[in-house]
């Protein structure tokens, strides 16, 4: 394979441009024992030269904000459908709030900031459109060809479909970002590539940890936050919630003449620091506990180190059990993922009956199915609905 040649940065005068292996010393220096250092990496699949200014997880970073796939998650649904409203969150904003919060705790907690803020902003690269409703359809109609799951297949998006480079297929990321998309919490471990499945590896890396935790903070907190600018919830709906009535005690402390919209605003501010102040004082407490000494010590740990204390993890069981049955289970949700279902499935077999109505972009292999299931997992929420359109409105242009 032919190499790329970079050229180093020429900074006139007595400034001096700070060099790859200059970064990967400060790491050396600066990082905990227990963090995961560029120089230490695996490698990628595929031999490439190493940049001049920019660590392997700097480039892992800029080549994932670059990809298709992760533009197109601007336009993929969290949990309400995004031409329902403007100021809903996507799958696009979802991952910019994961990799704020996961950044924020990966620098307290002496980690590699560039690898968390890489696998944070990868993490969703795999996702449906119109979330989790069609993840399920799609592993359901693929369940006879190994099934989909939405971080196996954003492996998948970042080894094989993305396409930016002549010499091979993929991105081409490091092996340490690679891990950290398909060991995303949810992954059964069935699923795993093999090359991921190492004896004695129990545990993902702190970052990983870092960014598992930070989705789910990230998650609950902004769903509902969406959930109330919906109306479908409400502030007395919540007073039987502990965590979010410990949330308001300030706010009600403090400011006695505010608006709605700013006591919601600061009630979701407080919630986010009261989750990651509790995170971070508890993966301290468990890196002491277990005597967490090495990258080495993190990975063949029985534990991960990155969790919420007891009394937080009962608080947030309460608040995720009272967002699932007020609004995932509301009846407008609901109906969303039901019609989503309903002509993503319709569109599957069609796409199987007549596979010469996929498009040319579509991918090419063997297995029909799983090349109808790429198509659809890549596509967003208004790609998937103007294609139904196409395909089954008689006057729709083709």
């Amino acid at each position: 394979m032919k190499k790329q040649k970079f050229r180093s940065a020429n900074i006139s005068g007595s400034e001096k441009a700070l060099s790859r292996q200059e970064l990967e010393l400060r790491e050396e220096r600066m990082l905990a024992p227990y963090a995961m250092k560029a120089r230490d990496s695996r490698g990628r699949l595929h031999e490439e030269e190493e940049h001049p200014y920019r660590s392997a997880y700097q480039r892992d970073r800029d080549r994932i904000i670059h990809s298709a796939a992760f533009r197109r998650l601007e336009y993929k649904t969290q949990v309400f459908v995004y031409h329902e409203g403007d100021y809903y969150r996507t799958r696009l904003t979802h991952t910019l709030e994961v990799t704020q919060i996961a950044r924020t705790i990966s620098k307290i907690l002496g980690l590699n900031e560039d690898l968390t803020e890489a696998v944070s902003l990868a993490h969703d690269v795999g996702h449906t459109p119109f979330g989790h409703a069609v993840e399920a359809t799609l592993n359901g109609l693929m369940a006879r060809d190994g099934g989909f799951d939405h971080n196996t297949q954003g492996l998948r998006v970042v080894d094989i479909l993305e396409e930016r480079y002549p010499s091979f297929k993929g991105l081409n990321l490091s092996w340490e970002t690679r891990e950290g998309i398909i060991k995303h919490s949810t992954t059964r471990v069935h699923r795993y590539p093999k090359e991921f499945l190492k004896r004695g590896h129990k545990q993902p890396l702190l970052e990983t940890q870092v960014m598992d935790v930070a989705d789910e903070i990230a998650y609950d907190s902004h769903d509902l936050d969406d959930g109330i600018k919906s109306g479908m919830l409400t502030e007395d709906d919540l007073r039987s919630v502990a965590l979010w009535n410990k949330a308001c005690a300030q706010i009600k402390n403090e400011y006695s003449n505010i608006s709605r919209e700013l006591r919601v605003y600061l009630a979701i501010r407080n919630l986010i620091n009261l989750q990651v102040g509790n995170l971070i004082d508890t993966t301290i407490a468990n890196i002491r506990k277990f005597d967490i000494r090495s990258v080495s010590d993190v990975i063949q740990c029985a534990h991960r180190m990155v969790t919420f204390g007891k009394e937080l993890r009962d608080l947030r069981a309460e608040l995720r059990s009272f967002l699932y049955k007020r609004l995932y289970c509301h009846w407008r949700v609901v109906r969303m993922s039901d019609k989503a279902k309903r002509f993503v499935t319709e569109l599957f077999s069609v796409y199987l009956n007549n596979p010469e109505l996929l498009p040319p972009g579509a991918s090419r292999g063997k297995n029909i199915k799983r090349n109808i299931c790429d198509h659809i997992a890549g596509m967003t929420d208004r790609y998937a609905l103007q294609e139904y359109k196409r395909l089954f409105d008689p006057y729709e242009k083709v």
